[in-house]
């Protein structure tokens, strides 16, 4: 195999690895939004953050080789889990607050906003520049996003009507968007298992530390069955599951890439919601979900310049 076969390898399977990720996100935005109603957002992210961290840890200290073990529990330049965790503290806090007064549609439609936000970030911190295909796809996707965050009502746009847990949750994507680009910009030679653990430990701290008088006041032992079956998927699949995922894919694809697979989210959200019984949206935000997808089809086959 060439190196140019291994390098097209590797982002094929960059690629891949953001479909996934995008239905995991968006599985997670619909039973969140049903579990928010019994539990603070800080209490439910830090114990799904600390489940979380606990099944990476496992994961990453096994694969580890027995000879490096010993300084699996020494990371290098420990700030740099602190200021990722902190991001996603931000992104996942702000992510269920929103989801107390907004519909998990709305919040997957603004999630779409964060690889434009990601490829401005990439330029900020790692002069990475997108072409201006790439930009033109974001730019289309994020038209689309915005329809679907006014629920199609042009008169709302024009009237900027939009919710409390819109802007909430606007800030969170920005603070995801910067994810991304700092991987690239702080991964060294550890495993990116290793560099995931860790950055999800950070992540724990920096929710913990936020939610204590949550925590404290939740009554853990009354939290019906539907919240903890939610804590364990979170734990499982959008903590541990999604953080490697970004990671490994922000390693080999560009990050303004990386995070456009966001875009599948609404209309996999879309698709969730209906089947789930809780009614189909209209083919107006219909339209504007397709638009994302849309950009993330022409972002596939673009080339990464």
């Amino acid at each position: 195999m060439t190196d140019a076969d291994a390098a097209r390898n590797d982002r094929l399977r960059g690629h891949l690895a953001m479909a996934l990720f995008a239905l995991l996100i968006a599985v997670s935005f619909s039973i969140g939004h049903r579990a928010v109603n019994h539990i603070e957002p800080g209490a439910l992210n830090a114990i799904r953050f600390f489940f979380g961290a606990i099944i990476m840890g496992v994961v990453a200290y096994t694969l580890t080789p027995v000879e490096a073990r010993p300084g699996f529990f020494r990371p290098i330049a420990v700030w740099r889990y602190f200021v990722l965790g902190a991001l996603m503290a931000v992104y996942f806090i702000t992510m269920f607050e929103a989801l107390k007064t907004t519909s998990p549609v709305a919040t997957g439609a603004l999630f779409t906003l964060m690889p434009f936000m990601s490829a401005g970030f990439a330029y900020l911190f790692l002069r990475q520049i997108s072409g201006p295909v790439v930009l033109a796809s974001l730019a289309v996707a994020a038209v689309g996003a915005v329809w679907v965050v006014f629920r199609g009502d042009l008169d709302a746009i024009i009237a900027f009507d939009i919710g409390r847990g819109e802007i909430i949750f606007f800030f969170g994507v920005a603070a995801h968007g910067a994810y991304a680009p700092l991987v690239k910009k702080f991964i060294r030679s550890e495993p990116v298992t290793t560099f995931t653990f860790w950055t999800l430990a950070g992540t724990w701290v920096c929710i913990t530390l936020y939610a204590l008088p949550e925590i404290a006041a939740t009554t853990w032992d009354a939290l019906p069955a539907s919240v903890w079956i939610t804590i364990a998927y979170l734990a499982i699949f959008t903590t541990a599951g999604t953080f490697f995922l970004l990671q490994y894919a922000a390693t080999r694809i560009p990050a303004g890439k990386a995070i456009a697979y966001g875009y599948l989210t609404p209309t996999y959200i879309i698709l969730i919601e209906g089947f789930a019984g809780a009614g189909w949206v209209s083919l107006s935000v219909v339209a504007g979900a397709l638009a994302t997808v849309l950009g993330l089809i022409v972002l596939a086959f673009a080339s990464d310049g």
